[in-house]
């Protein structure tokens, strides 16, 4: 008896342990089942997007996929994504981040209190961040402060030019002659009047979240795009137009990644971070800022390469010799380097425009659209904004100035004249591009990645409830 007990008692155990592996294997049985459901749930709820996908491209990997993005030549330039990324990673990054902060490039001379033409100014800008530091008068370098030779109006010749002629892409040899004072015939400012200049420097004014957003600051962009600078349609023939727009707005998308690059997370611990979300809104969905941001990126550096003979000769004297001499090895090395000439050596054919009978028409129209958008920084209610506005809009208009308004050394008359404060623009802002694109170089996959992932898989944004379950399902043992 006492044996046949002890045997059914083994048996009885035994039946239990069986039980307790179909119980669990049931509780595993039902997470597959699950999962499985989850998964069928999120993609049918998708509009089937695998399915849809697939007919039109691939699912590689997703350097594969990224690449395909943007490959080949910008669009209306020279030079490929590829090269462009490698030649600014490797070269011009390094180079240009070292230049911005040199004695002669960092203070800029700017008007940061005028009216705006157009309207009330009724920006209100919520940060301290959003005003400038402003330099006192002994701070910046001495040189600075001695007047310049002004040229006289009627010593410059005619912007028009011939229109049937073929631009020569080369510069007077004797380029630089001394820093002058003259108008620049593509931005609004007076660049003579220095009575209400003021010397800022740009290492302690960052171009970063300000805080400036609202009303005010979406009617100053409605102003630029609407008024000035139209999207061109996809028939557009005038290749004048097109370039304007693009230079805007690969302008607007640099601005853009730079503020979601250094953007306030938390005001109330001060703390400072990239804002992936809003780079990727912002800019980084929409392929053709991006595009557009190689494309400017390409066009201010060809006005560089073009102005070689004037930036190699131009006095850079901030009165401290060492430093003078580290800007003027760091300018020889960056248009004379070997890399960029062989990889890139015209970045941007300015010779195919303001062709035909409408040039000289088509230039001024565009210059004036030009002088409008300079103008309108005037109305920014943001002072670091408008500061950096106002540099950007410089830069890219002493780009232009270099480009269209100087024919070569067959005209003698018409050699390139830059103000100091335009070449400090001008370069800056070659910063700010070169910066912008290897941002979007390095950070632009896989943000996008993620935030595509999230916007059109459902599944992500159900995580929470999947993590309650299993839990629960984890109590059960």
């Amino acid at each position: 008896m006492a044996k046949d007990k002890k045997r059914n008692d083994q048996i009885s155990k035994e039946k239990k342990k069986k039980g307790l592996g179909r119980g669990l294997w049931s509780v595993w049985a039902v997470i597959v089942v699950l999962f499985a459901t989850a998964a069928v749930t999120t993609r049918t709820g998708s509009k089937i997007a695998l399915f849809a996908n697939n007919q039109t491209s691939c699912h590689c990997s997703s350097s594969s996929q990224d690449s395909v993005k943007y490959t080949g030549m910008v669009e209306d330039c020279c030079c490929d994504y590829e090269t462009v990324d490698s030649v600014n990673g490797e070269v011009l990054h390094p180079l240009l981040q070292q230049l911005v902060t040199t004695p002669f490039f960092r203070y800029f001379k700017a008007k940061l209190w005028c009216d705006c033409p157009f309207w009330p100014d009724d920006g209100m800008c919520r940060l301290r961040d959003c005003s400038v530091c402003e330099c006192p008068e002994n701070e910046f370098p001495e040189p600075f402060k001695k007047p310049f030779h002004i040229v006289p109006s009627d010593d410059l010749m005619c912007q028009e030019g011939k229109p049937e002629a073929t631009v020569d892409r080369t510069l007077d040899k004797r380029a630089f002659r001394g820093w002058i004072e003259t108008d620049n015939p593509w931005t609004n400012d007076d660049e003579t009047d220095n009575g209400e200049m003021t010397y800022v420097n740009l290492l302690l004014n960052p171009e970063r979240y300000t805080g400036y957003t609202g009303p005010s600051a979406r009617r100053i962009w409605d102003a630029v795009y609407t008024e000035n600078c139209p999207k061109y349609s996809s028939g557009e023939i005038c290749q004048e137009k097109k370039v304007l727009y693009k230079l805007i707005s690969g302008l607007h998308s640099s601005i853009s990644i730079h503020i979601a690059a250094d953007y306030l997370l938390d005001e109330s611990t001060n703390l400072w971070g990239k804002n992936p979300e809003l780079m990727y809104d912002r800019v980084l969905r929409y392929q053709d800022r991006v595009r557009n941001l190689y494309f400017t990126f390409l066009f201010v550096l060809r006005a560089v390469t073009k102005a070689t003979d004037y930036l190699e000769q131009a006095e850079y004297d901030t009165g401290n010799h060492e430093d003078d001499l580290k800007t003027v090895s760091l300018m020889k090395q960056l248009l004379y380097n070997p890399k960029l000439q062989a990889a890139c050596p015209l970045p941007f054919d300015e010779a195919k425009l303001w062709q035909g009978q409408s040039g000289p028409e088509l230039k001024q129209q565009i210059q004036e659209q030009f002088r409008n958008i300079s103008a309108l920084m005037d109305c920014v209610g943001c002072e670091k904004c408008r500061l950096w506005g106002k540099l950007q809009v410089l830069g890219l208009g002493t780009a232009l100035k270099i480009l269209f308004s100087v024919e070569g050394q067959n005209h003698a008359a018409q050699s390139l004249q830059l103000q100091r404060n335009e070449v400090i623009a001008l370069v800056n802002l070659l910063n700010r591009l070169s910066e912008s694109v290897k941002i979007v170089h390095e950070m632009g996959p896989s943000i996008e990645k993620i935030m595509e992932k999230k916007i059109s898989d459902p599944s992500a944004l159900e995580f929470s409830k999947w993590r309650r379950m299993w839990k629960s399902v984890l109590a059960l043992w």
